[in-house]
C-alpha cells in the first residue's frame, strides 16, 4: 500500500513539474510580448513570434525533464528491488542462525 501511494505521489509530482516547465516559458513569452507592445511600441506580430518561441522552448524543456525523471525513476526502482532482496537474504540468514541455535540448545538438553 505504501509503495503505491509513494509511486502515485512521485508520478503526480513529475507531472506537475513537467506542466510547469511547459507553461513557464509560454508565460514569460506572453509577459515579454505585452511589455514590448505596450511600453516599447513594438508591432503586434511580436506576440506570435515570442509565443511560438515560448511553446518550442517549453516543449523542449518538458520532454527533457520527463526523460531525466524517468531515468531517475528506473534507477530508484532498481535500488528498491536491490534493497528488498538484501533484506530478504538478511532475514533468511537470521532465521537460519536462530534455527541452528535452537537445534544446538535441543541437542544440549537431550545430552543432559
Amino acid at each position: 500500500m505504501y509503495k503505491k501511494i509513494a509511486n502515485s505521489l512521485y508520478i503526480l509530482n513529475t507531472l506537475f513539474q513537467a506542466l510547469y516547465s511547459l507553461g513557464l516559458p509560454i508565460g514569460l513569452a506572453a509577459l515579454a510580448s505585452y511589455l514590448l507592445t505596450e511600453y516599447a511600441s513594438c508591432p503586434g506580430w511580436i506576440w506570435a513570434l515570442l509565443i511560438t518561441l515560448g511553446v518550442i522552448v517549453g516543449l523542449f524543456s518538458m520532454v527533457k525533464f520527463i526523460l531525466v525523471s524517468m531515468k531517475s525513476f528506473e534507477r530508484l526502482e532498481k535500488e528498491r528491488e536491490k534493497t528488498a532482496t538484501e533484506l530478504e537474504e538478511k532475514l533468511k540468514r537470521q532465521k537460519e542462525l536462530r534455527d541452528a541455535a535452537k537445534n544446538k540448545e535441543s541437542e544440549e538438553d537431550s545430552n543432559e
